[in-house]
This record gives structure tokens, sequence and C-alpha cells, in this order.
């Protein structure tokens, strides 16, 4: 395409007059006339001036005497990251990503430039995923530099990293990580069929947009297909166990899968103490979660029938009844607790330790004296609250609660018969539920692998 209907397309697309953004930048290199278009905010300006003082320096003779765009570029172009095409789509894209794009009426091909560097915060650790032992670092919303603390960690010639754009108006990037010779050949390809299957108009929500658009079936089932992670060396061992990372523009949260149930067991504290210690913090982890969904539930059945509650289950007697049903005391209080967490979300931090303090005040003193709530109820929801912090999957945490309140509601119309429908409609929302990568959402119990089974129990030692 010759350089005035480039420039004519390029300019009919891009619009620079009409953004203040986007930068139009005539050039002259060896006495022939170039266009470089680019994003304010996104080019190099250091870099650039000394590409563009070496382009500039050519002549007439040495422009003529080299006879293709290829030549042109490696001969005056002193940059490492550069391309060349014909295709205007491509270019439009790669501008609008950050790229420069020049167009030179020398040559019909234009050349793109990898001279961008995007608006990144520090790597600092997460709010949600620490350790005590370990790495401090963190993913950011910076695809590059998500890829590259998963390279620092794994210098193997086998990690590979493909990328591909999803949307069509926000074309945003994904990388895709595995490890060659390790992750399941079936997985990736159903991975990388579904990523170039997917026709969405942009991915609003980074990683949530996308599971879900990869995802369509099976809405109603509580339960995560995806495990997230904003921990390099979480991901970096995910990735080495022979897992897939998608890591998307703009998030700094990233994709695991296949993730099973019984990968959300495990967290990076285990494997920054001994084994013996990594697995005692396994286990409590697990009780403590378990008895979130179950404690309320049966201590709930419980109360209810009260001749089951002798001999040594006297404790569980309410001594101080309430004005309030039992049952409404237990939802409003779930209800509450989501509410008060939605409240600290939006509280600004200078103001948390006071919100803090007024709520405790709230939920604790003036509801016993009130006469609704009974004290029994306030420490049996103040123990499921703090057992939800156990594990670092909210998913899963809001997975659990879903089935916690089912069971309460089944309990209170069916009595002993709704715990056991309760406990089969949570044992069935697991057997039935699917992965997007289409495996098994209870390996290694299902299909069985004892060895990989016995490891999420106990901690083994790690040679890596």
């Amino acid at each position: 395409m010759r350089y005035e209907n480039m420039c004519r397309r390029l300019d009919g697309i891009l619009r620079p007059d009409d953004s203040f953004d986007i930068i139009k930048r005539p050039i002259s290199i060896g006495g022939y006339r170039g266009v470089m278009y680019m994003i304010d905010g996104f080019v190099k300006d250091e870099v650039m001036e000394k590409i563009m003082e070496f382009m500039m320096s050519a002549g007439k003779k040495d422009v003529d005497a080299l006879p293709n765009a290829r030549s042109f570029a490696d001969r005056f172009i002193s940059y490492v990251e550069t391309d060349i095409t014909g295709d205007t789509e491509k270019v439009v894209t790669a501008v609008l990503s950050g790229t420069l794009a020049l167009v030179l009426e020398r040559y019909e091909q234009v050349f793109l430039i990898d001279v961008r560097t995007y608006p990144n915060r520090g790597v600092e650790e997460p709010d949600d995923d620490k350790v005590l032992r370990g790495a401090h670092d963190g993913f950011s919303e910076t695809m590059v530099v998500n890829t590259a603390l998963i390279r620092r960690r794994i210098r193997d010639p086998r990690l590979r990293v493909k990328i591909c754009s999803v949307g069509r108006e926000s074309r945003t990037d994904i990388a895709v990580v595995y490890m060659n010779e390790k992750a399941d050949v079936k997985v990736l390809k159903r991975v990388m069929t579904l990523l170039d299957g997917l026709n969405v108009d942009s991915l609003t929500m980074a990683q949530q947009s996308l599971s879900e658009a990869m995802n369509k079936k099976g809405w109603f089932n509580p339960f995560p297909k995806v495990r997230y992670t904003e921990r390099p060396d979480a991901a970096a061992a995910s990735v080495l166990e022979g897992k897939i990372a998608l890591i998307v523009d703009n998030s700094p949260s990233v994709m695991i899968v296949p993730s099973a149930i019984f990968d959300f067991v495990q967290d990076a504290n285990d494997f920054y103490f001994p084994p013996m210690v990594g697995t005692y913090l396994r286990w409590v982890r697990m009780l403590m979660f378990f008895a979130t969904l179950f404690l309320t539930p049966v201590w709930f059945l419980l109360v209810k029938n009260p001749q089951l509650l002798t001999g040594w289950l006297e404790f569980l007697v309410i001594e101080e009844p309430a004005r309030l049903p039992l049952v409404a005391q237990l939802l409003i209080f779930e209800f509450v607790m989501d509410g008060l967490k939605l409240a600290s979300l939006n509280t600004p931090g200078s103001l948390s330790n006071s919100f803090s303090v007024v709520g405790a005040l709230i939920l604790g003193e003036f509801a016993v004296s009130s006469g609704l709530f009974c004290p029994d109820v306030i420490l049996y929801m103040a123990f499921v609250a703090i057992g939800n912090f156990t594990q670092p999957s909210f998913e899963l945490g809001y997975a659990f609660k879903m089935v916690r309140i089912l069971l309460i509601v089944l309990i209170a119309l069916f009595n002993f018969w709704g715990l056991i429908a309760g406990v089969a409609v949570f044992i069935l929302l697991i057997a039935f539920n699917r992965t997007f990568t289409c495996t098994s959402y209870l390996y290694p119990l299902i299909p069985f692998d004892g060895k990989a089974l016995l490891s999420l129990f106990i901690r083994v030692k790690k040679n890596r």
C-alpha cells in the first residue's frame, strides 16, 4: 500500500485530530517523508529521542541503497523489538496497544517499534494472600511484568508463553503460560480453542469476564471452576506441576487451570515451613473450613431438638432466649456479615479502625442488650466469620456460605431430613461440577490417584 493511502487510512481510523493522546508526528528520513503514530503516555521519550536521532542521520543515498523495509529496519532502527507489516488492522491494534508505527514514503510496509511502557505500580505483596516466610512480591496490572516474575522463577527453556487477543473492542492481551512436556496436551488444546473461539465485545472485568466467557454452563453452581492467585511463587509452582496459567492484561490476578476442589486446600504458607508444620497448618485450615460449613447448621438442628441435648451436650442449650426465632437470627447475621464486608471495602483506610470498633459495638453489646439476638448466635457466627479467612479463596468461601444458608433453611423446614437433603445437595454440586477444561472436579479422588491424594493431606518435601 502506498504512503499516501496508508496515512489516509490510519488517519481515518485513529483520528489523531479528535483525540489529544493520539500523536501524529511527521518526520523526514533521508529526504523521504514519514509519519509516526503513537499514544502519548505509552512511549518512552528517552528511547524515542535516540531512535529518531539515529534514523534522521540517514542520508538519501543510504536509504536508496536499502531495497526493502526489512533491510532499513536492520540498518537504521536501533531497537530490539521491531516488526514490519502491511496489515492496516494489525497496525491500528499495535498503536492502540502502545506500539509506535512508522510509515515511510520509501517503503510500502509499516514499521512497528515496541517502545511502549505501561503505567505500573510496584510488585508489593498482595493484601489477601500474605505469607510469614518467603517472597513478598506480587503480580501487578502489567502483563509483561507478570510474565517476567514467572520467568525469574522458572529458568527452563521448556517454559512457554503464548499470547492472544480477546474482545472485539477491548482487544485484551492474554498470556498462556505452561511447561512444555509437562502440561496436559488435551487441556492445553482445549484452552487455546476456547480462547480462539471467544466472541465477546470486551473483557470489562478482566479475569472474571474471561472466566464467564469461557464457561457459560453451570452458572447456578457456586463452586469455583478457576483458582486465582496474585503470588508469582504460587503461579510458578502450579506451572511446574503441569497446570496452565492465564495472565490477563490489566489484572493482577492470574488464573490457574485446571483447578479441582482439592486444589483450594493448599496455601503458600504450607511450603514455607518444614513438612511437619506445613501438614499441621493444612489440617487446621481444612478442619476450620469444614467447621464453618456445618457448625451453625448442626447446632441449630440440636437446639431445635432439645431432647438430644443431654449429658455432655447440655452446654449447647440457649440460656438467654431472644425475641427473634433462631433461624431468623442466623440468617440475619449471615447477611449482616456480608454487609460489613462491603462497608469495609468502601471505608477509607484512615477510618477503618473506627469502623471496626463501631461494628463490634453494634453487633455485640447492643444486639444482645436489645433482646433480639442471643449471645450464642453471635459467638458461633463470629467463629464462622473468622474461619472463612483461614483459606485464601473468596470464591470457595462464598460457595460454602451458599451451602450453609441452604442447610439452615432446609433444617428449619424439614428438621433431620433437611440436613440430609442439604448434605446431598452439597455432594451433588461438587460431584457434577466440572472445570471448563472438561477435567474432573474431584481429582485426585476421581479418577483416583493415591499419591496425589496423600500429598493433599500430608505436606511432602519439595525438591525443586
